[in-house]
This record gives structure tokens, sequence and C-alpha cells, in this order.
């Protein structure tokens, strides 16, 4: 269940149509068509029964696997050795919320921070807790700009959080833990 809390809404709405139409197919079969026809599937539509079953199974299957799985991090680059190099993760802040993506398992590196201030007033980003070298706080953000921040990370949990005064008692934080 947790699993599936963390998708997004696309990948939510997805995996309900596909369930839903496995779940109408199954209860049909199961309920509705033998009131009607005593004999279903009947000798003659065995073999086309059998066949919807296993491409209904197939597409539930491929939904699961496509549907299930978050793309991955945006701005990944992946050096030469197979290990990521840097990345990059989105944060959009309004008023007196921090916006993160879905984030899967993070591993200790550096990563840059695209701020987009979606607000109507000022706003700045700051990091603390953990191992972090770089700037740990961006400047002041005005209404609909863009701010950047670069650290490395290492095992540990961090808080996200805006230093205006007063904002951060309002909600204006967010956790993440790397490692």
């Amino acid at each position: 269940m947790l699993l599936l809390a963390s998708l997004s809404t696309g990948n939510k709405i997805g995996l309900a149509v596909v369930a839903a139409i496995f779940i109408a197919f199954a209860l049909s079969a199961s309920f509705l068509a033998p009131r009607r026809w005593p004999d279903f599937p009947g000798r003659n539509a065995l073999s086309v029964f059998i066949i919807a079953c296993f491409v209904l199974f197939a597409g539930m299957l491929a939904a699961v696997y496509f549907f299930g799985k978050e793309t991955e991090e945006a701005g990944a680059e992946v050096t030469a050795a197979g290990s990521i190099a840097q990345r990059t993760i989105d944060v959009t802040e309004s008023e007196f919320k921090i916006a993160l993506p879905t984030l899967k398992e993070l591993s200790g590196g550096t990563y840059t921070f695209d701020v987009h201030n979606a607000g109507k007033i000022p706003h700045d980003l700051a990091i603390e807790g953990g191992d972090i070298s770089g700037t740990d706080k961006t400047a002041t953000i005005p209404p609909g700009g863009d701010a950047t921040l670069k650290v490395s990370l290492g095992a540990g949990r961090y808080t996200l959080y805006c230093t205006i005064p007063g904002h951060r008692k309002l909600g204006m934080q967010a956790a993440l833990s790397v490692g």
C-alpha cells in the first residue's frame, strides 16, 4: 500500500483503469455470462475464452510493470564507470510549502536543487543536517524567480526549509534522506 501511495497521480490512474477492466472481465465471466448462457464458455468458445484470459492477464502484468515504477531522477548523468555523477532535483516553493518530486532512495553525491518560487512573496531554500559540503542556502528568490543550490550530500537526514522569518514555522520545510 505504501508503494501505491508513492506513485504519481497519472500512474495511479493508469493502474486503476487496467485493474477495472480486468475486474470487470472476471466478474462478467464468472457471474453474468453463465446466467445468460448456461454452458458458457461452451466447447466452441473455450479456446477464445482462454486466449482472452491470458491477454488480459498479460495486460495487467504489463500495466503493473510500466505504471508501477516512476521515471528515473531528472538530470542524472551516468559516467563511463556506471556511477551517477550529478543529480538534479526540481523544487517548487510557494506560500508556506516546499514541493519535492517523488524521490527514490538517494545515495551520497553531488545534487543540484533547481528552485522555482511559484509564490507571490520572496522565498529562499536552505538545507541542514547530515554531512553537507558546498553552499547551504540560496539567495532570496523573488516571486516567479529561480535559483540553484548545489551541494554534496553524505548519508544522513536533511531538512530543506525557507529562512525568511516565520516561513519555516508556517510549514515551509521538507525532509530528505540520503543513504
